[in-house]
């Protein structure tokens, strides 16, 4: 007995050491979540126990040395043995169903927040604070386009101030979760999801990506701090300081894969650098998602459109800067919706005429230059034109 108890030393030392963040969060949102899942465990429970409890107890009753034990062979149905079994059960699950069905929706992470914490309603004056999260590999970025900074693998909030996150990744898809702040939500490239939530307490505290996503995944995490007013404001001052500014070219350095990176801050940032993200074109020549819809829209372009669209498509760091079709002869016949002029710009007029399939005129995408002769291009799609009586 003394042997046992030694050898479980060990394990209940290191039980000392965990951290229960998800059953004693600091946020609003992650204190519901905590109760739903309580209310969960405990409803499962009122069947657990009893059921855990009355197979103990028959196996002792009816055990083979009892012959005090009633010995009924031929039994076979009780009727109100049956009531009890199914009936619980059942009310078990409504009552979850239910408890469910109301939480999916109050717990909505796109549901703008109607309080702060319990009992305290979110003021009509209050403005959330915005924070674009772009997960990188493997890194977080973090934008504050209301102050005009950002910062790598930190970021700061204040206290009972709702925040309003965007979130979107550059290559895979990874998951962003702050145990005491909220749920996690999935960080998908080209897509762009949404969490509201709100601190609480001040404090230190750790976030991570929640989905494997490569080599350095074990490294992706960085602190959230939790500060009063004159703290964020502190801390948004000291962001400012910083010598370097995020830009396009900045921003396609940062976003090539790296590990442990350490905590960096940007003074300023480019206005349109996080539209350029979610629709994957930083990369000055990339065509934007938006252009593409727009284009796909409106019929797209014909039979110019696999050598005209695929080879401006994201091509993330292992092709950067060259084509999939050509290295230097692609170009665009023409764009419906430019958005951005690919120098990290934007207000580009509308072309003036729509497009034209199979016109074949020479026109140039926004930001492209225009080039001297088909080549390469022209090779590739002369085939594609003949007719069948010069095959």
């Amino acid at each position: 007995m003394r042997l046992r108890s030694l050898l479980s030393l060990p394990l209940l030392l290191s039980l000392g050491a965990c951290s229960a963040v998800v059953l004693d969060p600091a946020g609003d949102i992650a204190v519901r979540e905590r109760d739903l899942l309580l209310v969960s465990t405990y409803l499962m429970l009122l069947i657990i126990v009893p059921v855990m409890a009355l197979v103990i107890f028959f196996a002792w009753k009816y055990r083979a040395s009892n012959k005090a034990a009633r010995y009924e062979p031929d039994w076979d149905h009780s009727t109100h043995l049956e009531l009890v079994i199914w009936a619980a059960p059942l009310l078990i699950i409504i009552c979850l169903g239910a408890i469910t069905w109301a939480s999916t929706h109050l717990l909505d992470p796109y549901r703008s927040l109607g309080h702060v914490k319990q009992g305290e309603p979110v003021a009509a004056s209050t403005k959330p604070l915005d924070v674009e999260v772009v997960a990188l590999d493997w890194k977080w970025l973090f934008i504050y386009p209301e102050y005009g900074i950002a910062s790598v693998n930190e970021m700061a909030a204040p206290v009972d101030r709702p925040i309003r996150f965007k979130i979107t990744a550059s290559s895979v898809m990874n998951s962003f979760y702050i145990p005491a702040l909220a749920g996690q939500i999935y960080a998908m490239p080209g897509m762009e999801t949404k969490l509201h939530a709100v601190i609480n307490h001040r404090g230190e505290y750790d976030g991570f990506s929640a989905n494997y996503s490569g080599a350095g995944f074990s490294s992706m995490r960085f602190k959230f701090h939790g500060l009063d007013d004159k703290g964020f404001d502190a801390w948004v001052a000291k962001v400012r300081q910083a010598d370097a500014g995020l830009d396009r070219a900045r921003y396609l350095e940062l976003e090539r894969p790296s590990e442990r990176v350490p905590v960096t801050h940007f003074s300023q940032i480019d206005p349109m650098l996080w539209d350029a993200i979610v629709n994957m074109c930083v990369e000055p020549g990339k065509m934007c998602m938006g252009e593409m819809m727009s284009i796909d829209r409106r019929g797209g372009l014909g039979l110019e459109a696999a050598h005209n669209t695929a080879p401006l498509t994201y091509d993330k760091n292992g092709r950067r800067g060259s084509t999939v079709l050509a290295a230097k002869d692609a170009y665009v016949l023409s764009i419906c919706t430019p958005t951005d002029d690919g120098r990290g710009g934007a207000g580009v007029q509308r072309a003036e005429a729509e497009p034209k399939p199979g016109s074949g005129a020479p026109m140039t995408g926004a930001g492209l230059p225009r080039l001297p002769a088909l080549s390469a291009l022209t090779a590739l799609t002369t085939p594609l034109n003949r007719s069948p009586s010069n095959s």
